[in-house]
């Protein structure tokens, strides 16, 4: 049991959650721009400037989720020689791995050689191919160089292209139908956009990212960054939390003579109250306090839901309110899920509720047990305060069971205050 347990611990903190984003890129005689939105629920934004060593290429990267001792992981960046990428979580089947090619053993670092080292996608495209870039299974990645070239990184495929516009969102393109791309809005609001015309203006660029941009009626979260990068010039302009009525401008050569250095967005823009609302807004995956309550509670769940199961039926002779020690046994299990769903890939927190996950019916099925929780704390409640007063189980079952309805209230205050209960919205 101790170790069951421990494996699920290890699960549930191993798991990522999975950011949306889009981009395009646009090409007009010679001029190249590429335009993206980064969507995440991290709330510490940064640019910031590398430069590098003799016959490699200083540049500038984007990012918000912090890698420990490799710094901030880039999800988009432009280096001096005109070739900007952006990072898009997408979904692919596993296949086999690459045989004979390098290992990735630390992302950070080779998404950043690949700017550091490369100015053409053509070399990028070189540069990859020695490495198993199946590594990453859950992304897909687009290089554009100052030609207006494009190269898109699949985890099993290496695609160049060459098209005066391009619109990408989170989805594999060589495996992924027109029709299923167009049920992602932003995908299909950009491409929608660029039908009716296309220039390379700071004003069409920005209109197009906002076209493209989410905001979901929550709290407000969505699109965290959004920046413009302008190819033959090597300037980015920025725009903090989907807010496309100020910016801000980099030249990257003029930060790269400064030397290495990196900002926090958010303090380059005027306060923003929605992002104080995603800021305030506490879940497990940004709270050590509410994400090791849930990861313990999960594993509560699971070992009491055993331990009532063997009370059961190692007792021929059936005390008062056995019928709740075998109903603990299914409510536990069921429990034990929803607490991995709450700390899993899928960020509930942030959607209307009931969730409805687009393709696991059970994940869309958890939504409810809320309800299950609220139905069943004052009859359980007034069961335990019998157990004390009567003693009709052994000390251990009482005070297990007890333990039980002290996570069920707070699980119930958790879920009011992630409006888990509000059906309408």
């Amino acid at each position: 049991m101790v170790r069951l347990v421990l494996l699920m611990i290890i699960i549930f903190l191993g798991i990522h959650d999975s950011m949306a984003c889009s981009g395009y890129k646009i090409t007009i005689g010679n001029k190249t721009f590429f335009g993206s939105n980064h969507d995440a629920w991290y709330k510490t934004p940064q640019i910031w400037f590398e430069n590098a060593a003799k016959d490699k290429y200083g540049a500038a990267f984007t990012g918000a989720r912090f890698d420990g001792a490799n710094g901030y992981a880039p999800q988009s960046g432009m280096n001096a020689m005109g070739l900007v990428f952006e990072r898009l979580s997408s979904y692919h089947p596993v296949q086999e791995n690459f045989a004979n090619r390098k290992t990735i053993s630390n992302p950070t670092a080779y998404l950043k050689d690949i700017l550091h080292t490369c100015k053409t996608v053509d070399e990028v495209k070189e540069y990859i191919s020695k490495y198993d870039h199946s590594y990453f299974i859950e992304d897909v990645f687009i290089y554009v160089d100052k030609s207006g070239k494009y190269l898109i990184v699949e985890p099993y495929a290496l695609t160049i292209g060459n098209e005066q516009s391009y619109v990408i969102a989170n989805f594999c393109p060589s495996i992924t139908p027109e029709q299923n791309a167009n049920k992602l809005d932003r995908y299909k609001n950009g491409v929608a956009f660029i039908k009716n015309g296309t220039d390379t203006s700071l004003k069409y660029c920005t209109a197009l990212l906002d076209t493209m941009h989410v905001c979901r009626k929550k709290i407000g979260d969505g699109t965290l960054m959004s920046s413009i990068w302008d190819l033959n010039n090597g300037t980015v302009n920025l725009y903090f939390y989907h807010d496309f009525k100020t910016t801000v401008q980099f030249n990257l050569s003029e930060e790269l003579k400064k030397g290495d250095h990196i900002i926090a967005v958010e303090t380059l823009f005027p306060h923003n109250l929605e992002f104080e609302k995603l800021r305030n807004f506490k879940t497990p995956k940004d709270s050590d306090l509410l994400g090791i309550f849930i990861v313990a509670s999960a594993g509560f769940f699971l070992m009491t839901s055993i331990f009532f199961l063997i009370q059961y039926f190692r007792r021929w002779e059936r005390k008062k309110y056995s019928y709740v020690q075998i109903l603990m046994f299914p409510i536990g299990l069921i429990l034990f899920y929803y607490m991995y769903v709450l700390s899993g890939p899928v960020n509930v927190f942030y959607f209307p509720a009931p969730y409805k996950h687009p393709t696991n019916v059970f994940v869309s099925l958890t939504s409810y047990i809320p309800f299950l929780l609220l139905m069943l704390i004052i009859p359980f409640s007034m069961v335990n305060f019998s157990l004390i007063k009567q003693r009709s189980w052994s000390l251990l079952a009482t005070w297990l069971f007890t333990v039980n309805n002290l996570i069920y209230i707070i699980l119930i205050g958790l879920f009011v205050y992630w409006r888990f209960y509000n059906i309408i919205s």
